[in-house]
């Protein structure tokens, strides 16, 4: 037999579950033999398909009632309700962004929904639980993931912490680069490094402003942040 012919044959038996038990039993007799750990194997086989379908009929369930859960906290959050959106509404009984993102975590709207927390309490200066629940958030979106790094970085930030702060906004500079916010998380790089008193760190971020984003709005106070971190850097 080729070896094409084999890969091939190789194929019809991954694709056809006849052919896998056909293989099997070889003979009638083999069957006869061996039809008891054929017959957990195959029911093993189907225990396994239905789970997984059954396990993605719940996600997608799931998540439909999450998006249902959330809105109304997401329209509080809108509004800056931080505290109706966080808690929900007792009156309604709504849920709360905090809850959903508790009681649906794995679905796509819980995950969004540690993003709204994270940021209604960032915006309350709750700075430990806003870094929590953004740290539980996770995308491959272009743009959101960036972003959510560069909140981290804030409250780091806010806390006086600009080792994590630094961290973060490298992380935001890092993940998918694109010229309406990378010159900004790099911006927020070197002003925590220049705070960190760490300036050949500093103008190292100011540079790649003004080397790879020269059209960014943040070009002309890169340079002159450039020109005053190489200075101190040099006076050190």
């Amino acid at each position: 037999m080729s070896k094409t012919n084999h890969g091939s044959k190789g194929k019809e038996i991954l694709e056809d579950p006849n052919a896998i038990l056909d293989k099997l039993k070889g003979s009638e007799e083999f069957f006869e033999k061996n039809k008891k750990p054929i017959t957990y194997v195959l029911g093993g086989l189907i225990v396994v398909i239905l789970a997984f379908f059954g396990y993605r009929y719940w996600q997608d369930q799931n998540n439909e009632d999450a998006q249902i859960a959330m809105y109304d906290a997401v329209f509080a959050w809108e509004k800056d309700s931080l505290k109706r959106a966080l808690e929900g509404d007792p009156k309604s009984d709504g849920m709360g962004l905090l809850d959903v993102a508790d009681s649906y975590s794995g679905t796509d709207a819980g995950n969004l929904a540690n993003y709204y927390a994270g940021v209604a309490l960032l915006k309350q200066g709750k700075f430990d639980e806003a870094i929590e629940q953004l740290e539980n958030f996770k995308s491959n979106d272009l743009l959101l993931q960036g972003l959510v790094y560069s909140l981290i970085g804030d409250a780091y930030s806010e806390k006086k912490d600009f080792e994590n702060a630094a961290e973060y906004y490298s992380k935001a500079v890092n993940y998918k680069s694109n010229e309406t916010f990378t010159p900004r998380y790099l911006m927020k790089l070197g002003l925590t490094h220049e705070l960190n008193k760490d300036f050949t760190a500093a103008s190292e971020a100011y540079k790649r402003i003004v080397e790879e984003y020269p059209n960014s709005t943040q070009i002309t106070d890169a340079k002159k942040y450039l020109a005053k971190t190489e200075g101190l850097a040099a006076a050190k």
